[in-house]
């Protein structure tokens, strides 16, 4: 595990693998960079992966207030530990984390754009953030689970003993964060301004939606195309998605 230090002094933490154009994995709700693992001990033969904990996870700090503006700055700490520029793999909400980065101006130099999820009602966020204040993490992560993923009820019901349900509940604060990043406008409004090349990748056996908003995202995008990946869930499977990936961040 390394350090580097965000804007506002929060500490980030990441793995760092391989040799190789570097490479940042960006990873979604419920996820530190453990989930990311798999993914990058593929991409590693290849290249030099950065996967980090988006802050208030894992072994990175957080901060008393959040805003989207300090975990872009958070990802541009990583890219500077990277070398200062580096292609971006965003996966589900940190697809939309990374395409905020890169309409802000970070040194971004590809994103790979995985299942990136369409927007949500602010309301999620505020209902979330309440449901933390008053200390039900459980409901927060099957409030969650039900209104914005849309796992059926008696889904959600059996999730409850799952031995990663702890786990969860420790990041229910940060789904706050990723429903933040979901209800924010700004972020498809300035699709336009992202120059880089684009990749929007859905799973072909996944959501509908999912590959509908692949196609608009590169659509919008001046570098952007779109392709499903036959079989692929929106579960990260480096079987399926490293074929695509590595041609893409090879360039």
């Amino acid at each position: 595990m390394k350090k580097t230090t965000s804007r506002d002094g929060t500490t980030i933490a990441f793995d760092q693998t391989g040799q190789g154009a570097p490479v940042i994995l960006v990873l979604g709700a419920f996820n530190d960079r453990t989930a990311g693992a798999p993914l990058a001990a593929h991409l590693a033969r290849r290249f030099t992966v950065l996967a980090y904990d988006r802050r208030g996870r894992g072994d990175s700090g957080d901060a008393a207030t959040y805003a989207i503006d300090r975990e872009v700055e958070d990802l541009d700490a990583v890219i500077q530990a990277a070398g200062g520029a580096a292609a971006v793999f965003g996966y589900s909400s940190g697809a939309l984390l990374a395409l905020a980065a890169a309409a802000r101006g970070l040194a971004i130099t590809r994103l790979a754009l995985y299942e990136a999820p369409p927007g949500q009602p602010a309301e999620h966020a505020q209902a979330l953030a309440s449901l933390v204040a008053a200390g039900r993490r459980g409901d927060a992560v099957e409030y969650f689970q039900r209104r914005m993923v849309g796992i059926p009820d008696e889904v959600v019901a059996q999730l409850r003993h799952a031995p990663f349900r702890p786990a969860l509940e420790a990041m229910a604060h940060t789904l706050v964060y990723d429903a933040t990043i979901l209800a924010d406008g700004r972020i498809t409004a300035a699709l336009a301004e992202i120059r880089q090349p684009a990749l929007a990748i859905a799973g072909g056996a996944g959501a509908p939606v999912m590959r509908q908003v692949a196609e608009t995202l590169a659509a919008q995008l001046p570098g952007g195309r779109a392709v499903t990946i036959e079989g692929a869930t929106h579960d990260i499977a480096p079987a399926l998605l490293v074929p695509v990936l590595e041609p893409f961040l090879d360039g």
